[in-house]
């Protein structure tokens, strides 16, 4: 039996079907969300990550219940994706999980707009080595190591202006992300200590299967201190990937919204499937 690997995505994954399809699969978590949030976070997913976050965590547990995965050998999310492959590991109820979501997302919007304007950037194309090296000469930091030549930055506006001139020059793709602040980088600090202190308040399980930490590339051991260093740690998703298959993975399903990490799996690994819930 082929042993499969399911991942959960993080933010810039929403899609216009999300809203329907939680509201199909868990109708009792999307009213939660709008009585936490304090509105229904699909209709305003547009406005802010504070938003944002809630409605993606909702379409993954719904993409996660609609479909049936057989064999799963390991879980792993891309950021805030962790929360929702712990939840379904069984690690931490879901409701719990929901709570923590829609608090990271206040956490991050808060510390966005407190600390200087910042954003992210992806580099794609070039060779990796330069990649870093430009980061590491505009003062940017690695926000997400994604794949082999897909390298996403986090920093200051003006300097990832600078880098993005510099870097098209060079011959790398340069695509400013639509995002709220400088993610993944030490610019949004001042959530991490309030996001700790709630995730060692919240009971945890050990997980049904194991489910990797993008900040260790390795199976979770100490969840809550570790998804309070993933706000600004880069995530390491090519290794992620590289550990799901040694757990023995070789077919990988994005249960959604949308296919962005389903296109990220042959972008990493040779000889293995990958699916996405909206095929």
């Amino acid at each position: 039996m082929t042993q499969t690997a399911v991942l959960f995505p993080g933010q810039g994954s929403l899609t216009s079907d999300a809203g329907d399809l939680a509201r199909g699969a868990c109708p009792e978590l999307v009213e939660q969300a709008i009585a936490i949030v304090g509105s229904d976070p699909f209709e305003r997913a547009h406005e802010s990550t504070e938003y944002a976050q809630p409605a993606i965590f909702l379409a993954s547990i719904a993409g996660w219940r609609e479909r049936d995965v057989p064999d799963v050998v390991a879980m792993a999310g891309h950021s805030l994706g962790e929360l929702s492959a712990l939840a379904a590991a069984g690690a931490v109820a879901v409701e719990d999980a929901l709570r923590l979501v829609a608090l990271r997302g206040r956490l991050m919007q808060a510390a966005a707009a407190k600390g200087d304007e910042g954003g992210m950037v992806a580099l794609l194309g070039g060779d990796p080595a330069d990649a870093e090296r430009l980061a590491h000469d505009h003062g940017l930091a690695i926000a997400n190591d994604n794949a082999p030549g897909q390298l996403v930055l986090s920093g200051g506006v003006e300097r990832i202006k600078a880098l993005t001139q510099v870097a098209r020059g060079a011959g790398f793709k340069a695509i400013v992300l639509d995002v709220a602040g400088a993610f993944h980088s030490p610019a949004v600090a001042s959530a991490r200590e309030p996001f700790l202190e709630a995730l060692r308040a919240t009971s945890w399980s050990n997980p049904d299967v194991p489910v990797i930490s993008g900040v260790t590339a390795a199976p979770f051991t100490d969840i809550p201190q570790q998804l309070a260093d993933a706000l600004v740690a880069p995530v390491r998703w090519r290794e992620v990937m590289h550990a799901l298959y040694d757990l023995g993975a070789r077919e990988f399903v994005d249960v959604g919204p949308g296919r962005v990490l389903a296109r990220l799996v042959p972008r990493n690994l040779s000889e293995v499937e990958a699916h996405a819930l909206a095929s």
